[in-house]
């Protein structure tokens, strides 16, 4: 696919757009459907879309794998401490009125947060499922050469 113009030029218009989709998905999700998970997936799935039409070599250029790993536990780590600082303040794991002053800015600004973190997740996990099982057939296809 990396030598067909026409691919290329149409990726090139709208990994941008899907990108820009996913943070729409992610920031918008706590008044419509959506949230974390679903911006999570659309994200990753523009990262795949300009893996397959690049290579996962390029792709990996633009978010190496190690930074898909503490990508991914970053996303753990602010989903656990919002729950946590609910607990730390005086409520219950993931209540978010002890966060702030204001009940309605404090669930507003838990599930913002919380989502994120679940986006940031889910987004690096299934990037990593996908370079996993590239790089497992690149090494079968490699073996069987070798053979």
């Amino acid at each position: 696919m990396r030598n067909n113009g026409i691919l290329r030029v149409v990726a090139r218009f709208l990994i941008p757009l899907i990108m820009l989709f996913a943070l729409y998905i992610q920031f918008h999700g706590e008044y419509s459907p959506g949230g974390g998970f679903q911006a999570g997936v659309v994200f990753a799935a523009a990262w795949i879309l300009f893996a397959l039409i690049y290579g996962l070599d390029s792709a990996l250029d633009v978010i190496p794998e190690r930074a898909m790993y503490v990508l991914m536990l970053v996303g753990v780590l602010i989903y656990c401490a919002v729950g946590i600082a609910g607990v730390v303040l005086g409520g219950h794991f993931l209540d978010y009125r002890p966060l702030l002053d204001n009940p309605q800015y404090a669930q507003q600004f838990g599930i913002v947060t919380v989502e994120l973190g679940i986006g940031i997740t889910v987004a690096t996990v299934t990037m990593l499922f996908f370079t996993m099982f590239v790089q497992r057939k690149a090494d079968s296809d490699a073996l069987e050469e070798h053979d």
